[in-house]
């Protein structure tokens, strides 16, 4: 498994699980507790979720959670192909408010580690595109956060347009960046 740090944040890494192929199909280990411990992802999860989007163009997100119920996630697609995009929340941070994006498809079965303090989001690039997520806090509506996902002060550059985005109504209201009151130090 390789473990690398591909953002500008800190703790957030790409992970490539090792690959064997023969005659029948493809195996491979997508978690470890050790080996992520080992590099720096000592995290324990509690909860795995696994999201279905019908349409090229479903954007979900910008989502977290506030403190207690902060989430890391580990986000693997599992068909289709997504642009996920993640938003530094924490308030001290010199990356406040910057985001960065990473490609994941099925195909090279890669990973990504999200830390608490981030929201985040995906756009799916594909019809009946598949995630499944693992989060280290259980799921609490009241502490459900999210940032509109096409602030125009983030500047994220989606794959679709705001008119052709398929979004939840939830996902429509979500406030803007600068009406936030992050509660991430």
């Amino acid at each position: 498994m390789k473990v690398e740090n591909i953002t500008q944040f800190d703790g957030v890494k790409l992970i490539t699980p090792q690959k064997f192929e023969d005659h029948r199909g493809a195996f491979c280990e997508i978690y470890n507790q050790g080996v992520f411990r080992q590099n720096g992802i000592d995290i324990d999860f509690v909860q795995d979720n696994q999201s279905f989007s019908l349409n090229k163009g479903t954007v979900r997100g910008l989502h977290f959670q506030s403190p207690p119920f902060g989430q890391a996630k580990l986000i693997r697609v599992l068909s289709g192909k997504i642009l996920d995009v993640i938003v530094d929340i924490h308030r001290s941070s010199p990356t406040y408010g910057q985001y960065d994006m990473i490609h994941l498809d099925p195909d090279l079965g890669q990973q990504l580690f999200i830390p608490v303090g981030f929201a985040h989001g995906f756009c799916t690039l594909e019809d009946h595109t598949e995630i499944l997520y693992k989060v280290s806090a259980l799921y609490s509506r009241d502490h459900d956060g999210g940032i509109f996902w096409n602030d125009p002060d983030l500047g994220i550059r989606w794959p679709v347009t705001e008119k052709d985005a398929v979004l939840s109504d939830k996902d429509k209201q979500l406030p803007l960046l600068k009406q936030l009151v992050s509660p991430y130090e």
